[in-house]
């Protein structure tokens, strides 16, 4: 099974700030999110545990299962660019993404649902058959990965798949190409 988390709140998430490559760790709120995940998957056995580069999501996903994380730069959140950090109703959004044409250095779709896709593409390795694997990453990244494994990625999907913050979802293991 593939247990894909998202990470605990910040003081961007309770401020109501963009967050991206800029973000910050945990926060108490965000610690006692990761620590509820922990107790609930308790019964579960983690054989194999990556997570975004991020330090919040580091931290959730190592509380969690009490490992050290695999980090895998593919699982890093979407770059907003100059859009980081930022107040949500300050930003000129495109679409779900800060538009592009204002901000320098806004990751391009594609580029990043790719990116996220690539990671999941070395899970189909005879080695992860059968394992429980639990993988920690961001709004945009759950969103990516629960889309694609239900075979339905699309830029419109991705937000419906993603999780909240502290959340998880639970997928079959086989990955859906």
């Amino acid at each position: 099974m593939i247990y894909v988390i998202r990470h605990g709140q910040t003081d961007f998430n309770k401020e109501g700030r963009m967050q991206g490559r800029k973000g910050l760790p945990l926060n108490e709120e965000g610690l006692r999110q990761a620590n509820v995940l922990k107790e609930k998957l308790k019964d579960v056995e983690f054989h194999y545990v990556f997570s975004s580069p991020q330090e919040r999501a580091v931290q959730t996903a190592e509380i969690i299962s009490g490992f050290k994380s695999n980090i895998d730069e593919r699982l890093d959140v979407f770059d907003l660019g100059e859009a980081d950090g930022l107040k949500k109703e300050e930003v000129i959004f495109k679409g779900a993404i800060p538009d592009p044409t204002k901000y320098v250095g806004v990751e391009g779709m594609d580029q990043f649902a790719g990116r996220v896709t690539g990671f999941l593409k070395s899970l189909e390795d005879e080695k992860y058959v059968g394992m429980n694997i639990l993988i920690a990453g961001h709004r945009c990244t759950t969103g990516v990965i629960g889309a694609y494994l239900k075979g339905v990625l699309g830029k419109d999907n991705v937000l419906k798949y993603s999780s909240d913050n502290g959340d998880y979802k639970v997928y079959n293991s086989r990955i859906v190409s």
